[in-house]
């Protein structure tokens, strides 16, 4: 196992049951190819470490919201992405935000089987639990039938982002709560540089090889777009180093994060790569000899409309005036 350090920055606050499989050939904007996707995750499920610095530390971070939340969650489903962290959390009470069922799912039969033998070779189960082999772009949710959606770092992989969310929300009861945590657009800017000198160096040109990402100025949007309410973002970066760039491209392969673009140049040269690395290597490597990479993660919730959740007030409803403020501050200055 890798010897990785893991530094995290500090936050910026801005306001299987069955081997049942969702086809989603019907997708109509294909900027993965999600079959890749699932093999890529297929092969993660045996190779990520039990216990990831960066998953586990990415996935406390966004349950710890439930301790924010005076209410509790009976139902909740847990959608792809770091599944065996979120599994272990939700299902050892009592600080799991209150969930007595939960369902696991993921587009990948293998990670799907991965998490059910984890949770039945853990002693600290106390919450019933399904798994579901299924596609985030086409939910088989019965719509307003779970208090909690959580998915760590898994909806940035989707092809219709907002769609999915829109999923999400009409799979939650009214006031039901959405957690999300997806990588952000300066995730791994270190390697997209490095790779893109040496792509220009010894191909005289650049194809794409590391996966677009949200920017963080987008996630509100989505959130309002899928229609939440009370939608809340903050954004973490997270500073892991490694042995080499070597060690960070068998990190991302052991966590299913590797390219899977669906215009994607399938040969990659091997004059290239040992470029990429090089250069990784000399222009980002500390005096310890390791070399940083940057993951940036945007923290996503938002809530179902209810009538006892806080509305704004209704337009022209004040009853002072900006002129009445600036008269009164201006006065005491």
């Amino acid at each position: 196992m890798r010897a990785v350090s893991l530094w995290r920055k500090q936050p910026l606050s801005l306001a299987c049951r069955s081997r049942t499989f969702v086809s989603d050939s019907t997708s109509k904007i294909q900027i993965f190819d999600r079959q890749r996707k699932r093999a890529q995750r297929d092969r993660a499920a045996w190779s990520t470490p039990l216990h990831d610095p960066l998953l586990h530390s990415v996935s406390q971070n966004l349950l710890d919201r439930l301790q924010d939340c005076k209410k509790t969650f009976p139902t909740a489903l847990c959608l792809g992405g770091s599944l065996q962290p979120i599994t272990r959390s939700l299902s050892a009470p009592p600080a799991n935000g209150g969930v007595e069922k939960l369902i696991v799912m993921d587009a990948s039969y293998d990670m799907v089987q991965a998490c059910r033998n984890a949770y039945r070779a853990s002693p600290n189960n106390a919450v019933q639990t399904e798994f579901l082999v299924a596609d985030e772009e086409f939910l088989p949710i019965k719509e307003s039938s779970v208090d909690l959606v959580v998915s760590c770092l898994g909806l940035h992989w989707t092809n219709d982002l907002p769609g999915a969310m829109i999923q999400s929300r009409l799979a939650l009861k009214p006031d039901g709560l959405f957690l999300a945590a997806i990588l952000g657009g300066e995730t791994l800017k270190e390697l997209r540089i490095a790779c893109t000198l040496a792509q220009m160096e010894r191909e005289g040109g650049i194809s794409p090889r590391i996966s677009p990402l949200a920017q963080v100025r987008d996630a509100g949007n989505l959130l309002t777009r899928a229609g939440f309410t009370l939608p809340g973002v903050d954004v973490d970066e997270y500073i892991v180093k490694y042995e080499s760039a070597l060690e960070l491209i068998e990190h991302l392969r052991a966590m299913g994060e590797t390219n899977a673009l669906s215009q994607m140049n399938n040969i990659l040269k091997r004059d290239t790569a040992l470029a990429t690395a090089a250069i990784y290597d000399s222009m980002f490597s500390s005096e310890d000899g390791t070399v940083p990479a940057t993951f940036q993660v945007i923290y996503m919730t938002g809530w179902r409309e209810h009538p006892s959740q806080q509305k704004a007030k209704r337009r022209g409803s004040a009853t002072i005036s900006f002129n009445d403020i600036q008269k009164q501050f201006g006065s005491q200055s």
